[in-house]
């Protein structure tokens, strides 16, 4: 039975479902090139969006809904709506980029990142195995054919083909997990799963054995160590406007179903899951700072840097479940979603540069082609400059207040393992900063191999010169966001 708590916990999702089909009707009879009509309606269904998630996420209240299968809670909430404000800026950088490689005669591209989202809000949301799965899949079968809409490049296309076999697969894992879990706990209820492991009435091997296959796949969604060989062949592969599509909203719903499945589906078996954690995370500094050292491709370097940054939020999850209580626990997982979402933010802008330099027939992906980029347009250089040391987390970038709250939390455990895997942690950065300093030394330092004015529309400076400020301001003043995710994270604990 559906009572009216179950329309306040959907209604935004059903705003983005009616919009997604009318564009997609609309669109029909669009002939512009760049298919405005569909554009504008598309930023406009965002943004409306993004104002009711706000508005939901700003009200406080934690609402269950459709028989306990979804919930409304502030961060869940706030997650959406970042990940709305994401795609926008996403379609904002990448239109006249998928216009110049006839990604739009059709408007498939718009569609079909409205449907990704769709897929993010339920991710998000859900309160039940199988409705997460059903999100998991909306977004990746949506990714899927995103990443191959450029139809006549063999490299997009071979992208699109190793991301379906192998997001096939690590699907595969997470679902044969949530079988495991329903056949040891009889329920597919998050809630209910968590009170039945707590009871300790169930067979602990069952649980555990399910909890890997679970953790693997979603160790695939994150893109971490040893689940990451997708990443640098689909970010290289894919139309940059693409890459930034599934590098940038994607992982706010990864960080979210890892935070529904395991903290509030699997806390009692948080010593299990928290060990995996700290391999995956090492595994992923590791091989994700000391690989992107040999890349001269600007999209694959920044591939190996997303392995190694998930691997600063996996640190941040496995700090949650320590004696402190829930004191300790919501300035951990505070700290890893306050992580994700700046890393998101930050993505943005570096790939919006990318973006403005690649021009019809010319993809400027080379570490070479942004030499001199200082010389040509120094705003741009300024932008992409300030994103790279976020990312190397230097202050007073918002990256650097990320590491350093993501290493507060690993330390305040107060083991001597985690003293350990915080200075492990630093070293990596030290080690990443190297690659980001590079880029930041080509643009400046090295003459330009290309003259060529960088022009771009308004929208699209207008939007950069907001993202490149915020990377730099929520690191001056990170106090507001933090706020938010703190507060979020404290009520998901409490209910």
């Amino acid at each position: 039975m559906i009572d009216d708590n179950s329309w306040i916990t959907a209604y935004p999702e059903i705003v983005l479902l009616v919009m997604a089909c009318t564009i997609a009707l609309v669109d029909l009879g669009v002939k512009s090139a760049l298919r405005t009509q569909t554009y504008v309606m598309t930023l406009l269904t965002l943004a409306v969006v993004a104002l009711l998630q706000a508005d939901l996420a700003a009200g406080g209240a934690t609402v269950y809904g459709f028989g306990n299968m979804v919930v409304s809670d502030p961060m869940g909430n706030w997650l959406k709506c970042f990940a709305t404000v994401a795609v926008m800026v996403t379609l904002v950088y990448g239109r006249v980029y998928a216009g110049q490689r006839e990604m739009l005669r059709g408007g498939e591209l718009f569609t079909l990142s409205l449907f990704a989202l769709l897929g993010i809000f339920v991710m998000v949301s859900s309160n039940n195995l199988l409705v997460s799965y059903m999100g998991l899949e909306l977004l990746t079968l949506s990714s899927y054919a995103l990443v191959a809409l450029r139809r006549d490049d063999a490299v997009a296309t071979e992208a699109a083909m190793k991301y379906f076999v192998l997001g096939a697969m690590a699907s595969g894992f997470l679902l044969y997990g949530m079988s495991m879990l329903y056949g040891a706990t009889g329920s597919l209820d998050i809630s209910t799963v968590s009170q039945a492991i707590a009871t300790g009435n169930v067979r602990e091997q069952v649980l555990v054995f399910g909890l890997v296959f679970i953790v693997a796949g979603l160790a695939f969604k994150l893109g971490v160590v040893p689940f990451h060989m997708w990443i640098p062949d689909v970010y290289q592969g894919a139309p940059t406007a693409i890459t930034l599509m599934i590098g940038g909203a994607p992982k706010l719903a990864a960080f979210a179903i890892t935070m529904r499945l395991l903290v509030e589906g699997m806390t009692p078996l948080a010593v299990d899951w928290q060990q995996m954690m700290m391999v995956l995370a090492v595994g992923s500094l590791l091989v994700g700072n000391f690989a992107a050292i040999m890349q001269t491709n600007v999209k694959r370097m920044l591939a190996f840097s997303t392995i190694s940054q998930m691997g600063f939020v996996l640190l941040g999850l496995m700090s949650g479940v320590v004696p402190g209580g829930n004191e300790s626990a919501a300035n951990a997982y505070s700290a890893a979603m306050f992580y994700v979402v700046t890393y998101v933010l930050t993505t943005l802008a570096s790939f919006g540069v990318i973006l403005l330099l690649s021009r019809e027939g010319f993809e400027s992906e080379e570490i070479s082609d942004f030499a001199g980029l200082n010389q040509r347009n120094p705003l741009y250089a300024a932008v992409m400059a300030l994103s790279l040391f976020s990312l190397a987390g230097i202050p007073p970038m918002v990256g650097f207040f990320a590491k350093l709250s993501v290493l507060e939390a690993l330390i305040a455990t107060g083991s001597t393992l985690s003293l350990v895997l915080a200075v492990f942690a630093v070293l990596m950065s030290l080690v990443g900063a190297f690659y980001y300093l590079r880029l930041v030394k080509v643009m400046y330092f090295d003459p330009p191999t290309n003259t060529l004015p960088v022009e771009a529309p308004t929208d699209v400076r207008v939007v950069l010169c907001i993202n490149g400020a915020l990377v730099l301001l929520l690191g001056m003043a990170p106090g507001g966001l933090m706020a938010v995710c703190v507060q979020s994270v404290r009520q998901m604990l409490a209910t």
